[in-house]
């Protein structure tokens, strides 16, 4: 049943990856930037210093620039689910559909509302109102990802509906199910607590770039304060729940879970590999097998049991044991899956045929077979198991940079904030540098992590029933192809542009007094 056009597969999947890690370049600075600027301005305050209005001041027009452009690939991305995905709109829009209205009514309009005071309302506004809207255009912020990063977890583990078997759609069934879902939490959790690591190491990068020119040495260093222990705050509570997050993907997306740690085979008391790099290409392997083989790795005894199931002695199974299934274990394999998938996808034609014709009984029996086998419906749509692995090498390889970083950034964190309390930083310059090199960094670590979440999860747009193949919608390739071109330019452009607007605001510096070396 892989009738899918290929081609035009990979031409949408490919546009929908570009928007979304260009938009993904300036939404993590705009959820952690707009908690840091709150955070400054009610230090301001509640104390009166008028040097933490300006740099308040200073940071909110970088928050600005970014706001901007991340706004208008957003609504790029949210318009391509009807454009290039409209089968699956169809098939789960009550469902999907919900939270992203939910985030245009709640979040999105009062973001807009009150991010006008924040902007245009100093000295028009009482400084109590202003310090109110700041505050709510980053509550905003974040309900915005809550409901977004919500629709996502129901992709990636879906509840809360029933399948209309007369429409083929899901449908709503339990609101709170998909709202509260393990998946939608803890992705929720994690994904704007990593996105204030990425706003602090950007603001103490900033702030590091203005000590090592010798300017705004105060201005610096009260705003790494805030920000350092803001990430080390954050890129601890990023830990706990990525490690909470290991552990219902290990559950919900074992695949993934396989293919984040590179585990061909299933093991007891399965070791967590540290570090590790996979043998080059054998030649003349077999194209269709995207099992990799290390050539070196540092593992950890038992821990990825233990993280996975917290039991050293618990099974964790591998991409083989998934495949063809491991009875001894309770693992149905895949290739099981498709034999009842296929029995889902035929009983719900010949349900509709049977009713249309008038012959209830059969269309029972059809309907019948179709439920009892619609938790593998998706596996219906392939003949050849193997295309249900993701890739084994972009997910790996991109799960431990994120892991690594992830755990660079404490140490950076600790370093400039115990220094920075000791009025000593602008001495380290080997560390100014170091915090200055860490933003780009910051946001590798932070794209890393969608591609394990998206990448991993391959071949399904919603896990275990729907194939990306059948999501697409019917347009042609060329249309895709042309559209990915245009806009591959227009954002590298906003991109471009916001770089170099940033880049000029950086070197003017804070207002009142920029240009003044206070140290």
């Amino acid at each position: 049943m892989e009738n899918f056009d290929i081609g035009l597969v990979d031409w949408s999947r490919a546009q929908f990856a570009l928007t979304a890690m260009y938009h993904w370049l300036f939404v993590p600075l705009t959820l952690g930037m707009s908690f840091i600027i709150a955070i400054m301005e009610t230090i301001y305050y509640r104390t009166g210093n008028i040097e933490w209005k300006r740099i308040t001041k200073f940071w909110m027009t970088l928050f600005g620039i970014n706001f901007a452009i991340g706004v208008a690939t957003g609504i790029i991305l949210e318009f391509q689910f009807g454009t290039n995905w409209s089968n699956y709109s169809w098939f789960v829009g009550d469902i999907f559909g919900a939270p992203l209205a939910i985030e245009g009514i709640m979040a999105f309009f009062m973001e807009s509302t009150f991010i006008a005071i924040m902007f245009f309302g100093w000295n028009k506004v009482s400084k109590k109102a202003h310090l109110v809207s700041t505050w709510l255009v980053a509550l905003g912020s974040n309900l915005s990802a809550l409901w977004i990063l919500i629709a996502n977890g129901w992709m990636q583990d879906p509840v809360g509906m029933v399948f209309n078997p007369d429409t083929a759609r899901n449908e709503m069934h339990d609101f709170w199910q998909v709202l509260f879902s393990p998946t939608a939490i803890n992705k929720f959790l994690h994904t704007i607590s990593s996105s204030y690591i990425l706003a602090s190491v950007f603001v103490v990068g900033i702030s590091s770039w203005f000590l090592i020119k010798k300017r705004n040495h105060q201005f610096a260093r009260k705003s790494i304060v805030v920000a350092s222990l803001f990430g080390l705050i954050f890129s601890l509570f990023t830990a706990m729940t990525g490690d909470e997050s290991a552990r219902v993907v290990a559950n919900k997306q074992p695949m993934k879970f396989a293919a984040m740690e590179a585990l061909n085979d299933g093991q007891k008391n399965a070791p967590l590999i540290a570090i590790g790099f996979f043998q080059n290409e054998e030649e003349g392997k077999d194209e269709e097998d995207p099992m990799r083989e290390f050539a070196f790795k540092f593992e950890i005894p038992n821990l990825l049991s233990y993280l996975a199931f917290l039991d050293v002695n618990a099974f964790v199974p591998g991409v083989n044991d998934l495949l063809y299934g491991n009875e001894k274990n309770g693992i149905e394999g895949a290739i099981a899956k498709i034999e009842r998938g296929k029995i889902a996808v035929k009983g719900l034609a010949d349900y509709k045929k049977y009713k249309k014709m008038g012959n209830v009984e059969s269309a029972n029996i059809a309907l019948k077979a179709f439920k009892d086998n619609y938790d593998a419906f998706g596996y219906g749509y392939f003949d050849n198991p193997m295309k249900l692995i993701p890739n084994i090498t972009l997910t790996f390889y991109s799960f431990h940079i994120m892991v690594i970083l992830g755990g660079l950034f404490i140490l950076l964190f600790i370093f400039v904030l115990v220094t920075s309390l000791k009025n000593s930083l602008h001495r380290h310059r080997w560390l100014l540098y170091v915090a200055l090199w860490a933003m780009p960094f910051a946001y590798i670590a932070s794209e890393a992590g969608w591609v394990v979440a998206e990448l991993g999860r391959q071949p399904w747009v919603i896990q275990d029933l729907m194939p990306v193949g059948v999501a697409v919608s019917n347009i042609g390739q060329s249309s895709v192809m042309i559209t990915f071109i245009l806009f591959a330019l227009t954002f590298t452009v906003l991109l471009i542009a916001e770089i170099r607007i940033m880049v000029n605001k950086i070197k003017i510096g804070p207002k009142d007094g920029g240009q003044i070396n206070d140290n």
